[in-house]
């Protein structure tokens, strides 16, 4: 289910699913998680961007945010370079694809960061993103996905 809600979403535009992973996520976070200051949905490249329209992390990330009161921060960080699809990678390749492929680009004035994706797989994009957020500062950097790839 959460397979085809997921493909759904990022592949044929489907908005609502957003809507529900967010607040499926946000359930189970209520219950378990310690809230951040603030929430950081994994940038797409401005050509990846392009091509598909919108990003994934970010529409499921704006209900999260809506429903636990969280601030979201679409300004901070940047994808800058438009690497290639992680699918299609092996483990090592992929932590190699990703080094240096984010940038914070403004202050960060929180300790305490959630990175928000949709599937996490290796676990290499939120490293990267993590790494970068730490090296800005940042104390804590937790990783909220709705799904873990097999």
């Amino acid at each position: 289910m959460l397979r085809f809600l997921i493909t759904q979403l990022k592949f044929n535009q489907r908005y609502l699913h957003a809507r529900l992973l967010g607040n499926l996520l946000a359930t189970h976070l209520e219950q378990t998680a310690e809230l951040p200051e603030c929430i950081i949905p994994v940038p797409l490249h401005r050509r990846r961007y392009q091509e598909r329209g919108f990003n994934q992390s970010l529409e499921i990330a704006r209900h999260l945010a809506n429903r636990l009161s969280i601030p979201l921060d679409l300004n901070s960080c940047i994808r800058n370079r438009n690497t290639a699809h992680q699918t299609e990678l092996p483990a090592k390749q992929r932590r190699k694809n990703l080094r240096n492929a984010f940038s914070v680009i403004s202050p960060l004035n929180h300790q305490h960061i959630v990175i928000v994706d949709d599937v996490m797989t290796t676990g290499a994009t939120a490293d990267a993103l993590a790494q970068a957020l730490k090296h800005h500062g940042v104390n804590r950097v937790d990783v909220w996905v709705c799904a873990r790839a097999c």
